[in-house]
């Protein structure tokens, strides 16, 4: 199992909270003020240099409307 930011699961994965925000009608920093973090917060998740854990994706999905449950679906749909 590949553990880099750069694997492509986890390029997937910010690729997913894009595509989310976007579909959202949100920019990066009107996630970042629902986040109470900087716009460079959100950029570089979404770009990969800033790896997620759990507790922050619960919040990064949230705020994105979402939940962790639908992010995991996107990333690997049920077959």
């Amino acid at each position: 199992m590949e553990k880099s930011i750069y694997s492509a699961e986890y390029q997937r994965l910010c690729a997913v909270l894009r595509e989310l925000r976007l579909e959202a009608g949100l920019t990066q920093v009107q996630v970042a003020e629902r986040l109470q973090e900087p716009q460079s917060f959100v950029s570089k998740y979404e770009a990969g240099e800033r790896r997620l854990d759990v507790v922050e994706l619960h919040h990064v999905a949230a705020a994105l409307g979402s939940n962790v449950q639908a992010v995991v679906e996107r990333l690997w749909p049920p077959s």
